[in-house]
């Protein structure tokens, strides 16, 4: 019996002790775990853009007055001298009495200048023919030594400056007259405008073979000179805007590879960069920040049936290519960490954590490029955080 007694104290304090030991032991920490592996790696620089026509007219209004309605409609084709719009004089300048009575007292003031020019222009020439007589007289008399030279320059003299006089009085009458005509005419047009008649239009026509962008003024009404009737432009002529941050520009170049997608076709859609601006400009963002941009233009390098349902001002999401690998060994960004002057990964060896120093590459948000410090098939820890240590032991989460 005192043996039995013995032995199963023994046991208790064994189980004890065990459970002690089993309690105090570090538990296993759970943690997510990546592979590195060799894979493909992209490092792109994504933005929004939109989509615009290169090849684009805006048509405006020549001079003021009231445009008949543009029958046009966006999408509709439009060839080269094609009438795009139908400007009549000012309705209210034309038809308003007091304009009227202007343009009749104007008539009536030309007619009256025409006349005081046409009697100047008579005296002009009568003192030309006079002076003519005098040096003529002059001549003859100096002929005979009865005058001296001086008193014959002084003839010749006054002659020339009668004949410009007579020539100047002669414009004067040309000027009048050409008033008198553009009197008469506002007076005319003002009162066939009255009586109901046609009026004359002034015909705006496109500048080239292409097709209606926007509309912007399509109902008829009053227009000021220089103001924009139709947009124009050819749909094939069609690239991409990007607005990129400056610091991502630097690193673009004319040339380069670039991936469309997320505008709504089922594939993306590759491109080139032709120009990269050289002028930045102040953009704030939508968290109210200000941030330096730059403009980007994409060319499409897919063929036109890729595209094809894009049209002028639509949404893209552009990927800019900077670098790209078919074999790189990689591993998730999220295993890095800062140790020192480098960077280091938490391994998984054996159950249990290994602070591993590595040397990193290209970066490509999610995956980074691993130069040193493991290789193809090794596991880490994809998240590590401050209460992993080195040696832990760590579990499959």
């Amino acid at each position: 019996m005192q043996l039995r007694a013995k032995i199963g104290m023994l046991a208790t304090a064994v189980l004890v002790v065990a459970g002690l030991v089993y309690g105090f032991m570090p538990r296993a920490l759970p943690v997510d775990i990546a592979e590195v592996k060799r894979a493909p790696l992209t490092v792109t620089v994504e933005e929004e853009g939109k989509t615009r026509v290169s090849e684009r007219y805006l048509v405006s209004a020549p001079v003021a007055g009231y445009v008949r309605r543009i029958d046009l409609k966006a999408g509709d084709a439009v060839a080269k001298g094609q009438v795009l719009a139908l400007i009549e004089p000012a309705r209210a300048v034309a038809l308003d009495p007091r304009t009227r009575a202007q343009a009749q007292a104007q008539a009536s003031g030309a007619q009256a200048a025409l006349a005081v020019a046409q009697e100047n222009a008579r005296a002009a020439a009568a003192a030309e023919q006079l002076a003519q007589q005098e040096r003529t007289r002059a001549e003859s008399l100096q002929q005979s030594n009865f005058l001296s030279a001086q008193a014959l320059d002084t003839a010749r003299t006054a002659e020339t400056r009668a004949r410009a006089a007579r020539q100047a009085a002669d414009h004067t009458v040309r000027v009048a007259r050409f008033e008198l005509e553009l009197a008469r005419a506002a007076v005319a047009n003002a009162n066939r405008l009255q009586a109901g008649g046609a009026v004359e239009r002034f015909q705006v026509r496109a500048p080239v073979a292409a097709r209606v962008l926007r509309l912007l003024h399509e109902s008829e009404g009053a227009v000021a000179a220089g103001q924009p009737l139709v947009e124009i432009g050819n749909p094939d002529s069609l690239e991409v805007e990007v607005e990129v941050l400056s610091t991502h520009a630097v690193k673009i170049t004319p040339g380069s590879r670039v991936i469309l997608d997320r505008w709504g076709g089922e594939e993306a859609v590759e491109g080139r960069v032709r120009v990269v601006e050289p002028s930045g400009f102040t953009k704030i963002s939508a968290l109210g920040v200000e941030e330096q941009r730059v403009r980007v233009i994409v060319d499409f390098a897919s063929p036109r049936e890729a595209w094809q349902r894009l049209g002028d001002g639509y949404r893209v999401e552009a990927r800019f290519v900077l670098w790209a690998g078919d074999d790189v060994l990689q591993l998730p960004t999220s295993a890095l960490f800062r140790h020192g002057n480098g960077w280091a990964v938490f391994a998984v060896e054996g159950g249990h954590a290994r602070l591993t120093p590595v040397e990193t590459g290209q970066r490509a948000g999610l995956a980074t490029q691993l130069r040193s410090g493991l290789a193809a098939g090794a596991r880490v820890v994809s998240h590590p955080d401050d209460t992993l240590g080195d040696g832990a032991r760590v579990k499959l989460r």
